[in-house]
């Protein structure tokens, strides 16, 4: 076998056991915990009156710019043609898809989604290139709209455990600050001051010295009284306002952006324990129509949740009992109470549970049917329990 041919084998067989970067498995506890935040945003949303949707991963490239080329999340789209030779791109976000699906809608049109974006951008240990977006939006929308999504990603992280912050500003707060500064080129200003998270405030400085606007930097870090001078910062007021009445305290921050250029109203972001932002969101138009929504980044929220009792799963386990086992299997799952049938040797059941960390093992053996009570094993303390199946369902629900 030739040189080439030997390195083309050690390479194909390299390349089935990785990921390509930026790329990953998720599974075991990583995947469970993953999946319960995905059930409780799924709930909650659907709580609000939100209706779920799915919509393509593909679609035409110019479709998935739609206008905003020169944000750096459409630059770092991931392309590619079919055999049609037509461009095509992933979806980056799924804000622009609002723009076919929300028409004809009765308004106000509440929607959310959740499901995977891509991004062909550099990666960091909380940053991948495929990561799954947990998305609500409002289409139709007023400042009272704004308020409650901003309650119920309050609620949402109160679910979860997680200690944040939530920042705010407006969009239009900021075009008058720059009118009013005669501040010209307001993108790429906007853009340059997006990256205050990003890089040093010098640097971020003399990046806006090519534009005439480093005074921009000490304008912003003014104190809050400051800005009541501008028109739109009744709107800062006012939501402000709104969200005190759900109970909720949101912290203005002057000097937030959001990337995306489609905004022209109120913008979020929402800060934990790590660098990264781990939901954001604002308000903008879809077809003439104004709206707001925010996005849920599920990676981050597995990162800095609290979750630790999303694993509930029993062992039934038959010892030759197989009728009942498969009888008492049926009714705790009618219970809800996730369970896996498995037959055979004690050890081998007991070993599974723990290498899965399953917290419980019944045993359905000839004395469990003769007594009609169940040996209920917790894998964590290690006790024993002989309970009736009432019993067994209400200790494990």
């Amino acid at each position: 076998m030739s040189k080439v041919i030997k390195s083309r084998i050690v390479n194909m067989g390299k390349m089935a056991r990785e990921t390509v970067k930026g790329f990953r498995d998720i599974e075991g506890s990583e995947a469970e915990k993953r999946l319960e935040i995905q059930k409780i945003l799924i709930n909650e949303f659907e709580r609000y009156g939100f209706e779920f949707v799915e919509t393509p991963i593909i679609e035409y490239e110019e479709f998935v710019k739609s206008g905003n080329e020169n944000d750096e999340a459409v630059s770092d789209i991931f392309k590619l043609k079919d055999r049609g030779e037509r461009n095509l791109a992933l979806r980056y976000e799924f804000t622009f898809q609002l723009k076919r699906i929300s028409q004809n809608k009765k308004l106000p049109y509440r929607r959310f989604q959740i499901g995977p974006v891509f991004r062909d951008e550099p990666i960091s240990a909380n940053r991948f290139r495929q990561f799954t977006q947990c998305d609500v939006d409002v289409i139709g929308s007023n400042l009272k709209d704004e308020a409650e999504i901003v309650f119920l990603t309050f609620s949402l992280l109160k679910k979860f455990g997680i200690k944040a912050k939530i920042y705010f500003n407006n969009r239009r707060l900021l075009d008058e600050i720059f009118n009013a500064n005669k501040i010209k080129d307001s993108e790429q200003v906007l853009r340059e001051i997006d990256k205050l998270d990003k890089l040093s405030e010098k640097e971020v400085r003399e990046n806006l010295k090519k534009f005439g606007a480093e005074k921009m930097i000490s304008i912003l870090k003014n104190k809050k009284d400051y800005f009541k001078k501008f028109d739109s910062f009744k709107e800062i007021q006012d939501l402000e306002k709104y969200c005190k009445l759900y109970g909720v305290n949101i912290e203005f921050q002057p000097s937030l952006v959001r990337g995306l250029s489609y905004y022209n109203g109120s913008v979020f972001e929402i800060k934990s324990d790590i660098k990264e932002t781990i939901c954001a969101g604002g308000s903008y138009l879809v077809n003439g129509i104004q709206a707001t929504g925010i996005s849920f980044g599920l990676d981050r929220l597995a990162i800095v949740s609290k979750l630790n009792s999303f694993n509930k799963k029993v062992i039934v386990l038959s010892l030759e009992q197989d009728k009942i086992a498969i009888g008492l299997t049926c009714k705790l799952r009618e219970n809800n109470i996730p369970c896996v049938l498995m037959y055979g040797k004690p050890s081998k059941a007991l070993e599974y549970a723990n290498s899965k960390d399953i917290g419980y093992v019944v045993f359905v053996g000839e004395s469990e049917v003769k007594t009609k009570k169940f040996k209920l094993k917790d894998m964590k303390s290690g006790k024993e329990f002989n309970l009736i199946e009432k019993d067994l369902i209400k200790k494990l629900s």
